[in-house]
């Protein structure tokens, strides 16, 4: 048994806690919360500078694509982004073996940093032995990508064999973003999600050309067709943008996340509570600055009544896999965001939308949460020196 004092303890689902002490067992599981120290034996427990919190939900990812840290140029936008990975991955700079080695060491580094549980975006079985042996939650989606209707059944199937390798670890099949899945393709991930089972996550609204090129058939995204050797002639200009394009095609019986959401704006938002369906949103705030140089207009989505989770996108795209960075960012941006929000966004909202609040996302007795301890805040905000460290 193990009890932790801190100046605050932040359980989340509850108010913070002045001088608060977490007692856990052996397992982590957590026994009790109090302020009242004569509840425990003296001389048991260890005096801590900081706040505690449950343990990081990092609900979105990418791996796989460890490997290519700091082999992407900053700024350049989301198309150029995705030339310049693709470019990479067929050069074929790194075999399967460096790849998997640079995934171990990225998910060493999320554990370090406080991170419990993690949805993971996969396209190859490179990651699977890492997440077999890994002290972390995953939840995989496995992407389908494909914009050809006349490959749609076949890149559905594909990706379907890849959702069996991952099994029985928890995984399902997801679209990778408007500009990448048909209609028909579309169609057979909502016939497929319809029934049992099937969290979805998908890229959304990264960069303005996204909605240009739905809405006019402009824009550099025929560029990156274009550079795929790829006939989108097939594809007409749409009436509306690409997120109010979609949201009729994803089904109404899964918990939908839409990850970046860079620029979403308040009609698209309020375009979605015109339908059923179950939508999250994922932030990856050093991800855009990365891509695109700008931030979503987070105040935008506040009080509206959706979920809000934190990712970190990949190495890729990052320059480390940390939710108190991607916090620290948002908190600068958004000073009005205080940290109580931010922690829930890190915390509770996305065990929720995982699927494993039952166990993690909050500090409650009989859960399995993880600790973190946040030291360096300046009256409860997030500083250039702020740290995060494991008790468990």
């Amino acid at each position: 048994m193990k009890s932790f004092k801190a100046d605050y303890v932040f359980p989340i689902y509850a108010d913070p806690i002045k001088n608060g002490i977490v007692t856990i067992d052996d397992t982590g599981k957590i026994l009790s919360i109090t302020d009242d120290p004569s509840t425990l034996a003296p001389g048991t427990i260890q005096e801590l500078s900081g706040i505690i919190c449950p343990g990081f939900i990092n609900t979105h990812c990418h791996l796989e694509l460890s490997f290519y840290k700091d082999k992407i140029a900053q700024g350049g936008g989301l198309v150029n982004f995705i030339k310049d990975l693709l470019t990479l991955r067929k050069a074929g700079v790194a075999t399967d073996d460096e790849m998997a080695e640079a995934a171990a060491n990225a998910d060493q580094e999320m554990y370090d940093n406080g991170i419990v549980a993690v949805g993971d975006i996969i396209n190859t079985a490179i990651t699977k032995k890492v997440k077999q042996q890994s002290k972390l939650y995953y939840h995989t989606f496995v992407e389908a990508l494909g914009f050809l209707p006349e490959k749609a059944t076949e890149v559905f199937e594909t990706a379907l064999e890849l959702v069996e390798q991952f099994k029985p670890m928890q995984v399902s099949l997801t679209p990778h973003a408007p500009y990448t899945v048909s209609k028909e393709l579309f169609k057979l991930i909502k016939k497929h999600s319809d029934t049992g089972k099937n969290l979805i996550s998908i890229h959304n609204q990264e960069c303005e050309d996204e909605n240009k090129f739905y809405r006019y058939k402009l824009g550099g995204f025929n560029d990156l067709y274009e550079h795929l050797g790829l006939n989108i002639d097939y594809f007409k200009p749409q009436a509306r943008n690409s997120l109010q394009s979609i949201i009729p095609l994803l089904t109404n019986n899964q918990e939908v996340l839409l990850v970046h959401n860079t620029c979403t704006n308040l009609k698209d938002i309020y375009f979605i509570k015109r339908f059923d369906r179950r939508i999250h949103w994922c932030f990856c705030p050093n991800a855009n600055i990365f891509i695109e140089n700008r931030l979503p207009k987070i105040n935008l989505f506040i009080d509206q009544g959706f979920n809000i989770t934190l990712g970190t996108d990949s190495l890729a795209s990052n320059n480390k896999l940390c939710i108190l960075s991607e916090m620290r960012v948002l908190q600068k941006k958004f000073p009005s965001i205080g940290i109580e929000t931010l922690l829930k966004w890190a915390t509770q909202n996305g065990a929720e939308y995982l699927g494993i609040s039952d166990t993690k996302g909050t500090l409650e007795p009989g859960k399995n949460p993880g600790l973190n301890l946040i030291s360096g805040l300046d009256d409860l905000r997030i500083t250039a020196e702020s740290t995060v460290t494991r008790l468990d």
